[in-house]
């Protein structure tokens, strides 16, 4: 009877260690797939330089965007910024959208032109130059792409994380999102588009807004297509012009962006309509804005304040292999000569409480040095 009972208890703690050495082999197997899978989106070993080229022949390269693009405004700004410390910075100014920190951060080489015939290409040839012949070391790009890009999310989610990016400094740069109308259509509200029965219109946006606002009254982008209904991007003028709604970020910038807001405000009667609370919330959450306030007066006919969503935040950024010393140099010029900004054709300022910050994007350690000696980091 004594054996018997020794026997079970010996099977039972045999049991038990099998069990736990099973759980062990399995957490030990799902910690080094995770850690596989992390390793996997870590972008590859960054590739050397070209030569005379780069940060290390003073002759960094920036990707950027048009002259007048708002990337390529900051672009402009750095190259100035640095000049004055033997820096003649490289500009890529067609290393925009939402390529920008993948080209960065993958230390890309600046892709050839496309071909200038397009409507949208037309527009910007102008403001371009002949791209620069070596990797991109650091640009411009709005601080939610950056973040996006850092945490693989968005548009940057099948391609993983970029861990390797740095934040250098965040530049104010408002922008408001705004629906506007051409009073001769009629429209007082954009409830009424579900139900629209009149002639075809012409609604110039950006897909992500007009999903979420359309959605909100109950129809579609395709919905009002089968209806005859026209979408275009803003980007293209002559596509573009003499729409009938407006519904669209923006500011009073001549940027092929924006401008639209600058052109049809001047030559269109237009009427602009407010957004309902319930609206502003889900557009706060779901396009990941601020709730903010577009001022009266800030286009033509704009007669009085209008609650909206806002963001801010162009940001200059690079690698975490960039040298300390330079990313110090960046940030302190960019201090150094903040009037830059106050006379360019976008609205920039310097806010010295909010220019060491994007989200989680790590601050490159010569750009958190500078900032914690002039008390602007603690």
């Amino acid at each position: 009877m004594v054996y018997a009972r020794r026997l079970i208890f010996l099977l039972f703690f045999a049991l038990l260690a099998s069990a736990v050495t099973w759980q062990l082999h399995t957490t030990a197997a799902s910690a080094q797939q995770q850690q596989q899978q992390q390793q996997a989106q870590i972008p590859a070993q960054i590739p050397a330089q070209l030569p005379g080229i780069g940060i290390a022949a003073k002759k960094p390269v920036f990707g950027g965007a048009c002259k007048i693009c708002p990337w390529g405004v900051v672009a402009d700004v750095v190259k100035k910024a640095l000049k004055p410390y033997g820096y003649d910075v490289q500009i890529c100014y067609f290393c925009a959208q939402a390529d920008a920190p993948r080209i960065v951060g993958d230390a890309r080489l600046p892709a050839a032109l496309p071909p200038m015939d397009g409507e949208g290409m037309r527009a910007i040839a102008p403001f371009l130059e002949p791209q620069p012949k070596g990797r991109v070391e650091f640009g411009a790009t709005t601080a939610r792409n950056v973040i996006a890009a850092y945490r693989g999310t968005g548009n940057y989610q099948k391609e993983g994380p970029r861990r390797n990016l740095r934040l250098l400094a965040n530049i104010n740069s408002p922008l408001y999102i705004l629906a506007a109308v051409k009073r001769s259509t009629g429209i007082t509200d954009l409830a009424q588009l579900k139900d629209y029965k009149g002639p075809p219109l012409k609604i110039v946006t950006a897909n992500d807004i007009a999903e979420v606002v359309l959605g909100y009254y109950g129809t579609s982008m395709d919905a009002l297509k089968a209806t005859g209904t026209t979408f275009v991007t803003p980007a293209l003028p002559q596509s573009r012009a003499r729409p009938d709604i407006i519904l669209l970020h923006g500011n009073l910038s001549n940027s092929p962006e924006f401008n639209v807001w600058y052109v049809e405000s001047q030559q269109q009667d237009l009427l602009y309509l407010p957004f309902p609370e319930p609206l502003l919330e889900r557009m706060a959450r779901e396009l990941d804005l601020e709730r903010g306030e577009a001022p009266a007066g800030l286009f033509q006919g704009m007669t009085k304040a209008i609650p909206t969503v806002v963001r801010t935040g162009t940001v200059v950024y690079g690698r975490a292999d960039m040298p300390a010393s330079f990313a110090y140099l960046v940030a302190k010029a960019l201090d150094e000569q903040q009037d830059l900004f106050q006379w360019t054709i976008g609205e920039y300022s310097y806010n010295r409480y909010r220019v060491a910050k994007a989200a989680d994007v790590p601050l490159h350690p010569g750009a958190a040095r500078y900032y914690r000696e002039r008390g602007y980091l603690k």
